[in-house]
């Protein structure tokens, strides 16, 4: 941003710049969006029994996937949100609903996948304990 204290509006100039950006962004995730920090405790949580049952590589691999899967859809569904709720405001729209369903769907599918990566890694992981 320039010293002047005039909000940017214009081209990043600077990779540090466009990093500052994109952190502001995720600690905005963050801190408005409860199914964001659901989704991430969610993946914590997959992360943490991973360690516990000692997950091969290629398991990893497929958790990690998931999990930033999820994240990444939950992301763009906060985006498809924002943009439709600016355009919008409080007005009721057909398109708008669609919109923002849709997105939701995209949500749904991701975690749906993380579910079905996370029996096909945790279960037979977890009889190797038995």
């Amino acid at each position: 941003m320039a010293s002047s204290g005039k909000k940017q509006t214009g081209k990043n100039r600077a990779f540090i710049q466009s990093l500052g950006h994109a952190w502001d962004g995720l600690r905005a995730l963050f801190h408005y969006e409860r199914n964001f920090r659901k989704h991430l405790a969610l993946g914590t949580l997959a992360v943490i029994m991973g360690i516990i049952l000692r997950l091969s590589l290629n398991e990893w691999l497929w958790l990690v996937l998931a999990i930033f899967l999820v994240l990444i859809a939950e992301t763009l569904n906060t985006i498809v949100e924002a943009v439709v709720d600016l355009v919008v405001g409080t007005t009721y729209h057909d398109l708008a609903k669609r919109a923002k369903d849709v997105a939701a769907g995209g949500v749904l599918l991701a975690a749906t996948f993380a579910v079905i990566v996370a029996a096909l890694v945790m279960l037979p992981a977890l009889s190797r304990w038995f």
